[in-house]
C-alpha cells in the first residue's frame, strides 16, 4: 500500500476524536491501552447470512434461539469480563465504599466495555447521556468510549474492502495509508486517494460486528425482559434497548450512512452554507465500506483560532435548525464529529447516527418556551406529556407543584433566557425517580449536543449562556412560521394568560430577531458592510416583509385602539379649549337607551396603554429609542420628538391602511352601539 502523508484532518468518521492534532504536527493514533481487547463472536457458520439487517427482536430470537451453545459460550465469555467488576461493585454497595471508588470502577467499567464489544460500547455511549441512570462519575468516563478503541488488524479490512467493493482496493484507490488512522466500536478509517485524485477517507466495518451485535441483544434484552418483573424498576429496559438498537442497526450500513450525509448536507445548504458534510462516493460504498471526502481541519474543541466562538455559534444555529426546523437530527454529536477547517468553517462528520424528530415535538418544544415565559405550569404539565415526559392518562395534580419548583428556581436568575439548562436537565432526570416522569430518548441527545457545543464555547468565554444564545432562532421561528400551533404561541408569547398586549415582550422578540439575522449573517460567511443610518432597521424590514404578515396584524390591532383613542383624546383638547368640554351630541336614534354622548369622552385605561404600547413600539422601530437612550447616557437634554421619525413608519403604516380604515370603522361603530344602546 503507497503511504499518505499524515497531515492534520480526518475523514467522514465520528470516531476521529480518538486524533491528537496539533498545529504543525502529525496525527497520533490514540487507541485503547494494549491490555484492552474487544473480544468479538467469531461466528463460522453458513448461515450467518440470515441474521436481519434491520433490527427485529423477533428474527433475532429466532436465530440464536435455536443456538443455544453459542448462546451459553458468549453468555460465559461476558461474565468471565463483567463478573469481577460486578464483584467489586456490590462489595463497595454493601460496605459504603461506594463514592470513595466510584471514579475508580467507572474507569473499569470503561475498559469493560470496551473489551465486551460494539454493543456494549455503544450502549455504553447511550448510557453516557443518560443522568437518570448513572452517577455523573460514570458519565464521564464512559463518555471517553468514543476516545479509545482497539483497531483491528489492516490486513483483514483490507480483505474486506476487496470483497465489498468486488475488486482489488487498488483497482479503486491509488493510495491508501498503511494503518488505520482512527479507530471505532464498528470500523476505522484509512485515508485515501481516488484514481481521480480525489483525497478520501474510508471506513471500513469491523468483521464480525453483526453476529457479536445480535447475539450480545439476544442475551441483554432476555435480561431486560426478566427485570419486567419488578415494577420497582421504572425504566422500561426492553423498550429502551429496543429503541436503541433500532438505531444502532441504520449504523451498521454505510450505505444508509452516506444517504443520511447528502440529504443532512441538502438541508443545511441554502441557510449555513459555512456547515460542511462530507460528500460521498456511493459508487465505492457498500453496507460495510463507506467512501466519502476527506475533510481537513482540527477538532474544534482543540482549536485555539480567533473564530471558535463564531463557529459555536454557527454549530448551535445548526443544531436548532435540526431540532426546530428541518427535523432531520445528527445523533452523534461529539467533540470528534465538530471539525474547524483551514478556511474557518465548520465540518459535522459521522451520519451514521441519524433521528427524526417529529413536528409534534418540535412545536410543543417552542410552546413549552411560550407557556415557561409566562410562567404557565397548567399548560407546561400538558406539554410534559406532548413532548413525552409524561405518560398519557397520568394523574398531573401530584407532578404540577413539582415541576413548578424547579421552574421557578431555574428561572430565579432572570427569566426564561437565563436558564442553565444542565442544572435543569439534572433537576428533571431526579424527578424520575420520585414520579412518573421520563426522560425521553430524544430529549437525551439534546442534552448531549447541548453539552457538547456549550462545552466548546466554555474554554474560551465562561459566561457563555446556551439558552441566552439560543433564544434568537426560538424568536425566529415563532415569528416567522405559518404554522397554526406556533402562531397562537406567538400570540400567547405577546398577550400571556390574561390577553394584554405587552410591548417590552414584542420588542424583546424583536431584539432576538435582529440577533438572529446578525448570527445568519456570520453563519452565511456573509460579512456585508453594515447598513447605512437611514436603513430601515432588521425589525422594521422583518415587520414589512411577507414573513411578518401575522406579526403586523398584532400591531394593527394596537395601531387601532391607540388611533381611536389620540382621535378622542384630540377631540376632547379641542372642545376643552373652545369652552365645551360638558356638551353633549344629541344623536336621536329609535330604541336608543340615551340619545346623546359626550363630545369629550374620556379615555379609559385601556386607551392610555395602547397610546403607551404603541408609542414604545413606534420609538424602537424607528429607532428613537434607541437614540434617546443613548442621549440620556450622554446627558443631552434634547429629546427629539416621536413624529420627527414617523417617516420612517410610512411604509408600516401604508401596508396596514386597509385593516387599519376597517378596524377603526368597526371599532367606533361598536363603541357607539354599546354606548347607545346598553344601558
Amino acid at each position: 500500500m503507497a503511504p499518505l502523508s499524515n497531515s492534520g484532518g480526518h475523514g467522514c468518521t465520528a470516531r476521529a476524536q480518538g486524533l491528537s492534532f496539533a498545529p504543525g504536527h502529525g496525527q497520533q493514533l490514540n487507541f485503547a491501552s494494549a491490555s484492552v481487547s474487544m473480544q468479538l463472536l467469531e461466528y463460522q457458520g453458513a448461515d450467518g447470512a440470515d441474521l436481519p439487517l434491520v433490527y427485529s427482536p423477533e428474527a433475532i430470537d429466532d436465530f440464536w434461539g435455536r443456538r443455544p451453545v453459542d448462546v451459553a459460550s458468549r453468555a460465559m465469555q461476558l461474565l468471565g469480563i463483567g463478573g469481577s467488576f460486578f464483584a467489586k461493585f456490590a462489595w463497595d454497595f454493601f460496605t459504603g465504599r461506594l463514592a470513595a471508588t466510584e471514579v475508580q470502577r467507572a474507569i473499569e467499567l470503561r475498559n469493560i466495555v470496551t473489551s465486551l464489544g460494539p454493543a456494549f460500547i455503544k450502549l455504553g455511549q447511550a448510557l453516557s447521556i443518560r443522568p437518570d441512570l448513572l452517577s455523573p462519575a460514570a458519565m464521564v468516563e464512559l463518555q471517553k468510549l468514543c476516545d479509545k478503541v482497539p483497531s483491528f488488524d489492516s490486513g483483514v479490512a483490507m480483505r474486506l474492502v476487496d470483497e465489498e467493493l468486488g475488486r482489488p482496493w487498488q483497482e479503486v484507490y491509488s493510495e491508501l495509508t498503511a494503518e488505520p488512522i482512527a479507530a471505532a466500536s464498528l470500523g476505522q478509517v484509512y485515508k485515501g486517494r481516488l484514481k481521480n485524485g480525489d483525497v478520501v477517507a474510508v471506513k471500513v466495518q469491523r468483521p464480525y460486528v453483526l453476529e457479536t451485535v445480535t447475539i450480545d441483544l439476544f442475551i441483554v434484552r432476555k435480561l431486560g425482559v426478566f427485570l419486567r418483573r419488578y415494577p420497582e424498576i421504572r425504566t422500561d429496559v426492553v423498550a429502551l434497548i429496543d429503541e436503541w438498537a433500532s438505531r444502532f442497526f441504520e449504523e451498521l450500513d454505510y450505505v444508509n450512512e452516506g444517504r443520511n450525509a447528502t440529504a443532512f448536507a441538502e438541508s443545511l445548504r441554502v441557510d449555513l452554507p459555512q456547515v460542511v458534510v462530507p460528500r460521498t462516493y456511493s459508487e465505492f460504498t457498500t453496507r460495510r465500506v463507506l467512501t466519502c471526502e476527506w475533510i481537513e481541519g482540527e477538532k474544534l474543541s482543540q482549536s485555539r483560532a480567533d473564530d471558535v466562538a463564531s463557529l459555536v455559534n454557527v454549530g448551535l444555529i445548526c443544531y436548532l435548525k435540526q431540532l426546530l426546523d428541518t427535523g432531520l437530527f445528527h445523533a452523534d454529536p461529539h467533540p470528534g464529529n465538530l471539525i474547524r477547517t483551514p478556511d474557518g468553517r465548520l465540518a459535522i462528520l459521522d451520519m451514521g447516527l441519524m433521528t427524526r424528530v417529529d413536528e409534534t415535538i418540535s412545536v410543543g418544544m417552542l410552546e413549552a418556551i411560550a407557556h415557561l415565559v409566562h410562567r404557565d405550569y397548567d399548560r407546561i404539565v400538558q406539554d410534559f406529556v406532548t413532548l413525552q415526559f409524561i405518560p398519557r392518562g397520568t394523574d398531573l395534580s401530584p407532578i404540577m407543584p413539582v415541576l413548578a419548583k424547579v421552574f421557578d428556581q431555574a428561572l430565579a436568575g432572570g427569566g426564561a433566557k437565563s436558564i442553565n439548562f444542565q442544572e435543569l436537565a439534572a433537576d428533571l432526570a431526579q424527578i424520575t425517580f420520585d414520579f412518573p416522569f421520563v426522560i425521553p430518548p430524544y430529549f437525551a441527545l439534546i442534552i448531549r449536543a447541548i453539552s457538547v457545543l456549550e462545552g466548546i464555547a466554555l474554554v474560551g468565554d465562561p459566561g457563555f449562556a446556551i439558552v441566552d444564545q439560543s433564544y434568537p432562532y426560538v424568536a425566529r421561528r415563532l415569528l416567522a412560521s405559518d404554522s397554526p400551533q406556533l402562531r397562537e404561541a406567538l400570540r400567547y408569547m405577546i398577550y400571556g394568560k390574561e390577553g394584554r398586549f405587552n410591548a417590552e415582550r414584542l420588542i424583546d422578540l424583536l431584539d432576538a430577531y435582529e440577533d438572529f439575522a446578525a448570527a445568519k449573517k456570520s453563519a452565511r460567511g456573509d460579512m456585508d458592510a453594515l447598513p447605512s443610518a437611514r436603513a430601515a432597521p432588521p425589525a422594521l424590514r422583518f415587520v414589512l416583509s411577507p414573513e411578518g404578515a401575522f406579526f403586523r396584524a398584532f400591531l394593527t390591532k394596537e395601531i387601532v385602539v391607540c388611533v381611536d383613542a389620540l382621535s378622542r383624546a384630540g377631540g376632547g383638547a379641542l372642545a376643552g379649549a373652545l369652552g365645551l368640554g360638558g356638551a353633549a351630541l344629541p344623536i336621536p336614534l329609535p330604541g336608543a337607551a340615551r340619545w346623546w354622548l359626550p363630545l369629550a369622552p374620556a379615555l379609559t385605561l385601556e386607551d392610555r396603554q395602547a397610546i403607551a404600547n404603541v408609542t414604545v413600539v413606534a420609538e424602537y422601530l424607528t429607532g428613537e429609542r434607541g437614540r434617546q437612550a443613548a442621549g440620556r447616557r450622554a446627558g443631552s437634554s434634547n429629546a427629539l420628538p416621536l413624529l420627527a421619525s414617523l417617516a420612517d413608519l410610512a411604509p408600516l403604516l401604508a401596508a396596514v391602511a386597509p385593516d387599519l380604515v376597517r378596524g377603526l370603522a368597526s371599532r367606533v361603530s361598536a363603541r357607539l352601539l354599546r354606548e347607545l344602546y346598553v344601558p
